[in-house]
């Protein structure tokens, strides 16, 4: 059986949802647009809005300078997410990240 991300990238789905997250937002987009596989675009919404939310927030926080310790930690925060959400993916689990991942679900629905 050939699946649809075969037939646009040639990955499997775990590859294919793994490398979602792989440059953040902007392989988000990348697989939003080319995969038509439910499991791999909803890690490449995830992708979109959790790392690229945290990459925003980290802007505004260091931005203000009285914060950028706190932006500091929050860069810790993203690359242990961003590890982790590779991992899962590349396993097949689909393991949402606390609210972003109802959020992800809605957005594709609204897509």
């Amino acid at each position: 059986m050939i699946f649809v991300t075969e037939l646009k990238t040639g990955l499997d789905k775990n590859t294919s949802s793994a490398l979602c997250y792989v440059l953040g937002p902007i392989s988000g987009v990348f697989f939003l647009i080319v995969d038509k596989d439910p499991k791999v675009r909803f890690h490449a919404m995830q992708s979109i809005l959790a790392i690229g939310g945290l990459i925003l927030l980290q802007l505004v926080l260091f931005a203000t300078l009285i914060l950028a310790q706190l932006a500091s930690l929050i860069t810790v925060a993203v690359f242990v997410l961003w590890l982790v959400l590779i991992y899962k993916a590349w396993l097949g689990e689909d393991w949402e990240v606390p609210f972003v991942g109802k959020w992800a679900h809605q957005a594709l629905k609204k897509v």
